[in-house]
């Protein structure tokens, strides 16, 4: 069986090519193919093999395989301490593996003694790329968890901590 990626469903991007090979014994009609990457159309073909070598290939066969979860965002900077404000701007993930559907932020004061204080959660659209968080605590240390989902669900997080500046 030979096989290989045609192209992402998620980008359009064309890429080298590499076709893989998966040899199975003579009275086996079917088997796994393995390494395939979620969201993205592949193409492949069946040989026989005997003692005189390989045979003619089948006629192509193009499959797609479905969605999966984005891999991390690329980056996720704070800028822009203010006494009540931090601006967040993220990059999307290198590997949506299907539409991303949404962002969820995730974050929670630190104090003084290192405890967590109560977890918000904020969902932003997609086509978003920075946020602008208003209301914080002056002169507070917050943790972020940040990731990106599809309708499969929710990929990796990163996470980042910034701290909202004393006076102005």
């Amino acid at each position: 069986v030979y096989y290989w990626k045609v192209q992402s469903l998620s980008r359009r991007s064309r890429r080298h090519v590499e076709k893989k090979i998966l040899t199975f014994r003579g009275n086996k009609t079917s088997g796994m193919l393995p390494g395939l990457e979620p969201y993205s159309s592949y193409k492949l073909n069946v040989r026989v093999v005997n003692g005189k070598g390989e045979g003619p290939a089948s006629p192509d066969k193009i499959f797609k395989t479905p969605e999966g979860v984005p891999s991390s965002p690329s980056f996720l900077k704070i800028t822009n301490p203010t006494l009540d404000s931090l601006t967040l701007e993220w990059g999307s993930p290198t590997r949506p593996n299907g539409v991303l559907t949404s962002y969820i932020l995730k974050f929670q004061p630190i104090n003084n003694t290192h405890e967590l204080g109560p977890l918000v959660e904020i969902r932003i659209p997609a086509n978003e790329s920075t946020l602008i968080l208003k209301n914080l605590n002056y002169s507070t240390r917050y943790k972020f968890y940040f990731n990106a989902q599809t309708s499969v669900g929710p990929g990796s997080q990163i996470t980042e901590e910034a701290v909202t500046i004393m006076d102005e």
